[in-house]
């Protein structure tokens, strides 16, 4: 096992110096390659594992890297731009003026606004909660609860905030259980020593209630330096969550190391338990040891997994149960077969085809959607990136 100690400041510096650099020289590749060459027109894709065929269709065109998607009882899709909007798109239509802009936001790098999660009775309370990042005397990121009127969002409330935020690493996913608590994933803020100290919010899942107050039943209530919303830590920088809906376990998709913290690759899938530590930085790719929980799938090279979700719906038969994820430099979907805690097989869909896809999401209609992130200065749009695109069956 290889163990890591904490380093000094300046030995940290050092790393964020090689890591920009590793950014630049990145940037200047992208800018030599060419924009993905699927369409979205319809055109016919399928699994070679399941013999699936689906058309794959536009549904939203030049927006700027929407990060997450979310329906409203009533069949609205509501998402997030990076850059701090929220948007409705209604009856086939993108609405011209976004629902609402954060005015805090600080959208550098792969900070910004993030995640949108509605509360289990929306229907009735019209409450949604917003992730994003901003700036005082340094970067953090914050989760606010508002209320959805007719043509804004009021009473605003902080549900938790001053969480560690750099440029790099900010999480930050939300979603709700099925036990109606809310689970916030959070990055190590390039500073990997954070995620395994309990008095850190930074680096791990989180578990509140749906008024930010914290569970009597979360594992490190009542430990001296210890916060109490803390549900799993030891992570570096996770962005998707689902339950299995047959077991009701909690999945995770991770990014691992960059070249700058470590070897490169280790992006991980995780099962999430309570009170357990997963090992960043003390250990990572498929290394091991006592006390720390190693990856139930780990991807060397990286596929940068951005997002998490299992499919529900009988739309997609061979599909339900199944676990997917988007990747933002692997440039595909990868889909999971699992059987309990048990990985089946996998597969890649649209590998190469629509450039780099952050979130994945199963719409009311039973179809997969996808959005892509060509527009995050990493990637090669398209004239009409970013896109929201679904996968429709062919029957």
């Amino acid at each position: 096992m290889e163990v890591f100690h904490a380093r000094p400041r300046q030995t940290d510096n050092m790393n964020r110096i090689v890591f920009a650099a590793f950014c630049v020289l990145a940037l200047l590749v992208l800018a030599c390659s060419h924009p993905p060459p699927g369409r979205g027109a319809g055109e016919v894709e399928s699994s070679s594992t399941s013999q699936v065929a689906f058309r794959v269709e536009t549904v939203v065109t030049n927006v700027e890297v929407p990060w997450s998607i979310v329906w409203t009882p009533d069949g609205r899709m509501l998402f997030t731009e990076r850059a701090g909007r929220v948007r409705v798109y209604d009856k086939g239509k993108l609405q011209p003026q976004p629902l609402f802009t954060v005015p805090d936001v600080e959208p550098t790098g792969e900070s910004g606004l993030m995640s949108i999660a509605l509360h289990p009775h929306f229907s009735t309370n019209h409450l949604l909660y917003l992730s994003y990042a901003y700036r005082t005397d340094n970067q953090n990121v914050r989760v606010v609860r508002y209320r959805e009127a007719e043509t804004e969002l009021t009473d605003r409330k902080v549900i938790l905030e001053n969480i560690p935020a750099a440029q790099y690493h900010a999480g930050c996913r939300l979603r709700f259980g099925p036990d109606a608590k809310l689970y916030i994933t959070t990055g190590d803020a390039t500073r990997r020593d954070l995620a395994q100290r309990l008095d850190s919010l930074a680096g791990k899942i989180l578990r509140v209630n749906d008024d930010g107050t914290i569970p009597a039943d979360n594992p490190f209530v009542g430990q001296q330096n210890a916060r109490g919303e803390i549900w799993s830590y030891g992570h570096r920088n996770p962005q998707g969550i689902d339950w299995q809906p047959a077991t009701q376990l909690l999945f995770a998709t991770e990014h691992g190391p960059s070249g700058f913290d470590g070897p490169g690759g280790g992006d991980e899938v995780n099962i999430v338990e309570k009170g357990k530590n997963y090992g960043w930085p003390l250990i990572h790719h498929t290394q091991t040891g006592a006390g720390l929980e190693s990856p139930l799938l780990e991807y060397t090279p990286a596929c940068a997994p951005a997002s998490g979700m299992f499919y529900r719906d009988t739309q997609f038969p061979a599909f339900r149960g199944n676990f997917f994820f988007g990747c933002l430099a692997g440039t595909r979907i990868i889909r999971v077969v699992l059987d309990g805690r048990r990985v089946v097989n996998q597969e890649n869909l649209l590998k190469g085809k629509y450039g780099r896809i952050r979130d994945v999401a199963e719409g009311p209609d039973g179809y997969l959607y996808f959005s892509t992130s060509n527009r995050d200065g990493r990637g090669s749009p398209a004239a009409d990136d970013d896109r929201i695109i679904r996968l429709v069956p062919v029957k």
